[in-house]
C-alpha cells in the first residue's frame, strides 16, 4: 500500500496526539482487548508475533507515514501481535474511538483504511501468523479444532506433529506432555491444553454475562450472512435497537467464497470475507450490537416477544425477530469420510484450506456455484483441479460466467455424471474413487484434497418444529403457510408466528444468491414496521 498522503496525516493529526517514541517502547502488546491506531512520524515500527517468553518473530515492519493495525482493531477482536518500537522516533496516537468515527464519516480515508487492514487479514491468512495449534492429524480432537478455526476464519498457524519437527521442539520447550495435546498458542493468554470448541469460543467471542437477559430489543437478527448483516443494518439505519447474532463469525458462506464476481456494482470481483467485514463494521456504524459466537439452541415466544438462547446460556429477546441462519453443506455419505475432515477433506475453499495443498492436485465436488467458485481459486495454486458433478452438464446448475471460466482454464478437469464412492487414505488423503453413472466404469482420481459442496440443509433445528416448515426443514412463509381460520396471512418473508421473519437460504425456494440475500434482508425490515402497523390496526 502506498504512503498516507499529507492531507490524510493531518486529517488523522486533528483527532489524536503527538509524542516521541523511544527504542523498544511497547505501542499495545498481544492479548490487548482493544488499542489505539498508531501512525509512524519518524523512526521504525515492528509488529511481533511472540511465543513464550523466549521467542518472537516479526510479522511486518511499518516506516514514517505508515500505520499500525489490521481489520481485527475495527471488528472487536483481541491483539493478536505486539506492536513495538524498534528504533526511537515520534508517533501519531488516534484513539480506536476517533478512528471507528473516521470510519463511518470519512469515506476517502475510510477506504484507504478499511482496504489496507483487509490486505493485511488476508495475508496473515495465508501466514497462519498469530495463533499457533500443535496437534496431530490422527487426534479428532485436533481436526474438530481446525475445522472451528476456519468457521470463524482466525489465522492459525497448524504444527502436526506426526511432520513438523518444530512442533515436538515447541512442546519440549513448553513442557507440555503428549497427553495435553492439543494446545492452543493465543499471544498474550494462558495456554489452552486440550481446548473444546466452546473454549475458542468464549476466547474469541464473549463471556455469557456480556448480555442484560432482561433487556428487550426492537429487532433480532439470528444469523450474520449477507441477509443477517443487512437486516441489521437497514434495521438500525431505520431508528430500530437491533442485535445481531452469529454462531460463527460474520458472514456466513459467502464469506468463503475467494471471489463473488456477480455482485452488483463489484465489476472486478468482491472477495467474501471483504464483504463480510464491511458489512459487519458497516452495522457497528449504525448501533447494531454484534455477538459472535452465538449459537441459537432453543426459541421460545410468549406474549409478542421472541427470546433466543444460544448454547453458552446467553438469552436475547425481541418485538420482531429476522431469522438468517442459512445452511450448512452436505457431508459427503462416503465411509471413513469423517475421519478427514478438517485435514484433506473440507467443506470450504479460503486460502486458510488452500495454503496446504499447493502444487498438490485436489478435488471438488459438486455442480453449482459455490463448487465453480471453488476449483477456480483453487487452480490458482492446485494442480491439476478435478470438479466432479454427478450431472451431465454444468449450464443447468451453475452461472454462464462460471462455467466459461472454468472451460477457459487448463488446470480444472470436469468429470460430468461421476459419483463418488470411496475414499483412499494412508497418512493423508491419496485418492478419490469414483464411478461413472453411465458406464457404471470405476477408477481413481489421485488427490491429496478434496472439497465438498454438494447442497445444503438449512439450520432450523434449533427451532424445534415451532415454525411451520416444508419437508427438508426449510421455513415457510407469507402465502406459502397453511394458517386457521381467522389468522391473518403472514406478510412476505413473515413465517406461521407473527412478527418472526426470515430470509436467505433458511427460507424454503429461496434463490441461492448473495444479492438475493440482501434484498431480502433489507425488505424484512421494512416489512416489520408494516406488520407492527396491521396488528395495531391502522392497516388493512
Amino acid at each position: 500500500m502506498s504512503l498516507l498522503s499529507g492531507d490524510q496525516l493531518n486529517r488523522l493529526a486533528a483527532v489524536g496526539s503527538e509524542y516521541p517514541a523511544t527504542s523498544g517502547q511497547v505501542l499495545f502488546s498481544a492479548g490487548d482487548a482493544s488499542y489505539d491506531f498508531f501512525v509512524v512520524l519518524e523512526g521504525t515500527a515492528e509488529i511481533l508475533d511472540r511465543l513464550g517468553q523466549r521467542e518472537e518473530r516479526l510479522v511486518a515492519s511499518y516506516g514514517p507515514a505508515e500505520f499500525l493495525g489490521e481489520i481485527g482493531m475495527l471488528t472487536g477482536e483481541r491483539s493478536r501481535f505486539a506492536g513495538v518500537m524498534k528504533s526511537p522516533g515520534r508517533v501519531l496516537r488516534v484513539p480506536l474511538q476517533q478512528i471507528q468515527t473516521i470510519v463511518a464519516q470519512d469515506n476517502d480515508l475510510s477506504e484507504y483504511i478499511l482496504r489496507t487492514f483487509l490486505v493485511r487479514r488476508a495475508n496473515l491468512l495465508r501466514r497462519g501468523a498469530g495463533i499457533t495449534l500443535i496437534g496431530s492429524r490422527y487426534d479428532e480432537r485436533c481436526r474438530v479444532l481446525l475445522h472451528a478455526f476456519s468457521l470463524s476464519r482466525t489465522a492459525v498457524e497448524w504444527l502436526d506433529l506426526e511432520d513438523q519437527p518444530a512442533a515436538e521442539m515447541l512442546l519440549r520447550r513448553l513442557r507440555v506432555s503428549l497427553t495435553d495435546l492439543p494446545i492452543v498458542l493465543v499471544p498474550g493468554r494462558p495456554l489452552m491444553r486440550n481446548p473444546r470448541s466452546a473454549d475458542l469460543a468464549a476466547e474469541f467471542g464473549e463471556v455469557p454475562d456480556a448480555v442484560d437477559d432482561q433487556e428487550i430489543c426492537d429487532l433480532l437478527v439470528v444469523g450474520g450472512g449477507p441477509g443477517g448483516l443487512a437486516a441489521a443494518v437497514y434495521g438500525a439505519s431505520e431508528g430500530l435497537q437491533t442485535a445481531l447474532i452469529d454462531a460463527n463469525a460474520f458472514g456466513g458462506q459467502a464469506a468463503t467464497s475467494s471471489r463473488i464476481e456477480n455482485y452488483l456494482g463489484f465489476p472486478a470481483g468482491l472477495p467474501g470475507a471483504e464483504l463480510a467485514a464491511r458489512g459487519a463494521i458497516q452495522a457497528a456504524k449504525f448501533g447494531v450490537r454484534l455477538h459472535r459466537n452465538a449459537r441459537a439452541v432453543a426459541f421460545a415466544s410468549e406474549g409478542g416477544i421472541h427470546t433466543v438462547t444460544c448454547d453458552d446460556g446467553r438469552a436475547f429477546s425481541a418485538r420482531d425477530v429476522i431469522i438468517a441462519t442459512g445452511a450448512d453443506y452436505r457431508r459427503l455419505p462416503v465411509p471413513g469420510i469423517d475421519a478427514w475432515e478438517s485435514n484433506g477433506v473440507y467443506y470450504a475453499a479460503t486460502v486458510v484450506e488452500a495454503k496446504y495443498w499447493r502444487g498438490q492436485p485436489v478435488a471438488v465436488i459438486g455442480g453449482a456455484n459455490s463448487a465453480g467458485q471453488a476449483a477456480l481459486f483453487l487452480a490458482r495454486t492446485s494442480d491439476p483441479v478435478y470438479l466432479v458433478v454427478r450431472g451431465g452438464d454444468l449450464e443447468h446448475s451453475m452461472s454462464r460466467y462460471l462455467v466459461d471460466a472454468i472451460a477457459a482454464d487448463p488446470k480444472i478437469h470436469v468429470r460430468v455424471q461421476t459419483e463418488v464412492v470411496g475414499l483412499s487414505a494412508g497418512s493423508q488423503v491419496t485418492g478419490l474413487d469414483v464411478v461413472n453413472r453411465t458406464s457404471q466404469r470405476r477408477s481413481t482420481l489421485t488427490v491429496s484434497a478434496v472439497f465438498v459442496f454438494i447442497g445444503a440443509t438449512p439450520c432450523t433445528n434449533w427451532l424445534d418444529d415451532r415454525l411451520a416448515m416444508d419437508s427438508e426443514g426449510f421455513l415457510l412463509m407469507g402465502h406459502d403457510v397453511a394458517l386457521p381460520a381467522g389468522r391473518r396471512t403472514p406478510l412476505p418473508f413473515e413465517t406461521s408466528m407473527p412478527g418472526v421473519f426470515c430470509v436467505g437460504d433458511v427460507r424454503s425456494g429461496s434463490v441461492k444468491r448473495v444479492a438475493a440475500a440482501v434484498g431480502e434482508g433489507s425488505a424484512a425490515v421494512r416489512l416489520i414496521f408494516d406488520r407492527r402497523r396491521i396488528d395495531a390496526g391502522e392497516l388493512l
